[in-house]
């Protein structure tokens, strides 16, 4: 299984990110899609998460921000980020869970910075 991550860069305050991940290979089935974040000087944060039938979980820190959504069809994962803060700067991290193996992305960047 290999993961394709996109987007993120650099944004001001208040602006708006949005985070893709894309999986492909030998996928029979995902159980969850997501995204972890890392930010300078900080322990790897659970960012959100979305699981089969469309349940979410987001961390407290971006709840009413940030929005995760799933196309089952492309085995692709969405994050859009909005309203976004410094604090929220890190290398973010796309996992998988499939069949109870778990797959990562490369790290994207996103800077929110003035």
């Amino acid at each position: 299984v290999q993961l394709q991550a996109s987007g993120g860069g650099l944004v001001q305050p208040g602006g708006s990110l949005r985070l893709s991940c894309a999986a492909s290979g030998s996928i029979i089935s995902i159980d969850a899609m997501g995204w972890y974040r890392q930010g300078p000087g900080k322990q790897r944060e659970l960012v959100a998460t979305i699981r089969n039938g469309g349940r979410t979980n987001y961390a407290d820190s971006v709840k009413d921000r940030f929005t995760i959504s799933r196309d089952n069809a492309k085995n692709t994962a969405n994050l859009q980020m909005n309203s976004l803060k410094p604090e929220d700067t890190a290398v973010y991290y796309c996992f998988v869970l499939t069949r109870g193996s778990s797959y990562w992305g490369q790290g994207t960047q996103v800077t929110v910075s003035s």
